[in-house]
């Protein structure tokens, strides 16, 4: 492994060549190195192995002499952020490492529950910048981590339209692995959060009433969180199907995504979702929602969940049976420039017709869009962090 990471990233010599992961339970959530011991044991649980340089560390104290002149000189760094992107920053070497995360977080407005930076190892928050042996154009690496079982799936809502008015059932029943975190119109979720059931009455103009507590609304909303503790991330030993989906293991790849600049995400999707079958309110709602977290980066990648694949997760059942459900969801990651080479034939299928995302998500725009049928329409998203 070492020998193929020198042949792939050979501007790190071959005596500082580090692997690490931060997968295992041992890690919790921490990058740490992956010695030969422990290679045959670990190799078969992990997906990912991240190539990096080992930090040769100064004997400095634990607590820094800040009048120490040697802190004075400066040293210019590259901050590679969590969505990839590189920011280059001129600091103090006496500059202790919890201030530089500070101002990385002002700076980039970042707002992650917990952060630390790396360079080859953690860095450790109360050691200066000078403690570590970095050289002017350096790579830190600032991670955050959420808590692991908050991984959120973000803001699902299903609409029901019917050419006239009828009483009807809707019951969502998600995987283990997913537990519901917020419900609107407010019922009780069963199956230890794991299941709903909303009963409406439907009006012709897309409106519905919530039976229990009379509420009107224009759609139900729900949001949940992954259960990463209960059911770690496993690594695929076998590339799976494409019409499998779960949500603590969904990821984006250079052959199954787009990948565009973000100043045309807007216009991208506003296309996507019209052939996709939402209407101008949705479209608008979907985009609205999701545009902060996009223009955090500089390109994105997304792609669109297979409708079938979508439904073994997250289970809809509506009584009376409707004539065409349309069930849309976006799973999107940041990209920065510097990576785009890892994603030539994404960048390649944003170029193509946005109607080939029809066949890959299943659906029937023509029946989605029949005002005579009873049509049942539902968006979500979420972003991949890793």
């Amino acid at each position: 492994m070492i020998d193929s990471a020198r042949k792939h990233f050979p501007s790190i010599p071959k005596d500082v060549v580090a692997l690490q992961t931060n997968q295992l339970d041992a890690c919790n959530g921490h990058y740490v190195d992956i010695t030969a011991e422990i290679w045959d044991d670990g190799i078969d649980l992990l997906n990912v192995v991240e190539v990096t340089r080992r930090a040769e560390m100064t004997s400095a104290p634990s607590q820094v002499n800040e009048q120490d002149s040697s802190n004075d000189d400066k040293v210019t760094i590259k901050v590679v952020l969590p969505s990839g992107e590189i920011q280059t920053a001129e600091i103090s070497r006496g500059m202790r490492v919890e201030q530089l995360v500070a101002d990385a977080m002002q700076a980039f407005s970042l707002t992650p529950i917990e952060v630390a930076l790396s360079f080859g190892v953690m860095m450790d928050a109360e050691r200066s910048i000078g403690s570590y042996d970095i050289k002017d154009g350096d790579c830190i690496n600032l991670r955050f981590y959420r808590p692991r079982n908050r991984i959120l799936v973000k803001k699902p809502v299903i609409y029901l339209y019917s050419p006239f008015d009828i009483d009807a059932s809707i019951k969502l029943s998600l995987l283990p692995e997913w537990s519901l975190s917020v419900i609107y119109p407010i019922v009780t979720a069963g199956d230890h959060g794991h299941r709903l059931e909303w009963n409406v009455h439907t009006h012709q103009d897309g409106s519905l009433t919530e039976r229990n507590s009379g509420l009107d609304v224009s759609y139900l909303f729900w949001e949940a969180e992954t259960n990463v503790q209960a059911f770690p991330r496993s690594p695929a030993s076998k590339p799976q199907p494409v019409d499998t989906f779960n949500p603590i293991s969904s990821s984006l790849n250079d052959m199954d995504s787009i990948v565009i600049p973000v100043d045309k995400a807007t216009v991208y999707l506003d296309k996507s979702l019209k052939v996709l079958g939402l209407h101008t309110e949705a479209r608008t709602s979907f985009i609205t929602y999701w545009l902060a977290s996009i223009l955090k980066h500089e390109y994105i990648a997304l792609r669109f969940v297979p409708q079938a694949a979508y439904e073994r997760a997250a289970s809809l059942r509506i009584s009376p049976q409707p004539d065409v459900v349309t069930r849309i969801f976006m799973l999107f990651k940041g990209i920065c420039k510097g990576h785009l080479a890892n994603w030539v034939n994404a960048q390649m299928q944003a170029e193509k017709d946005v109607a080939w995302w029809v066949d890959v998500v299943g659906v029937d725009p023509t029946r989605a869009g029949d005002a005579t049928l009873f049509r049942v329409l539902e968006w979500g998203g979420m972003e991949v962090l890793i």
